[in-house]
């Protein structure tokens, strides 16, 4: 093979994503995550109706610490990955896809998406 001084193609450390492309990946991600801790969820339930104790045990760890961060991240993703499926209803009815709009409605799928995840906390432990 000969080996050419031809300049390579740029890749992803001189381009910066916009937003949009980075939301877009997070809601494959989230999408992702919520499949696994809906795996974990039934998991639970299947414990609860064999052994409660194991329930219970599953129950502390996601009270506490590191569980606790989990459920934290597994709510946030729920409420991400909820709002920006409404962002992509309006994109499929042919809404919201000029530059600007794209943008305003990306942050605010993040806004609403951590404001969601602070009021179903407070709910959560106000119950």
């Amino acid at each position: 093979m000969s080996s050419t001084n031809r300049p390579l193609s740029p890749h992803l450390q001189v381009y910066k994503l916009p937003l949009s492309a980075k939301l877009s990946i997070a809601h494959r991600l989230t999408g992702l995550f919520l499949s696994l801790g809906l795996v974990l969820f039934t998991y639970w339930l299947f414990r609860v109706v064999t052994d409660a104790s194991i329930a219970d045990t599953i129950s502390n760890f996601f009270s506490q610490g590191f569980g606790l961060v989990l459920l934290y991240f597994w709510i946030f993703t729920f409420c991400y990955h909820f709002c920006n499926g409404i962002r992509h209803l309006f994109w499929d009815a042919g809404k919201g896809y000029d530059v600007s709009t794209v943008n305003k409605s990306g942050v605010a799928v993040l806004v609403l998406a951590v404001v969601l995840t602070v009021v179903i906390f407070f709910v959560g432990r106000s119950i």
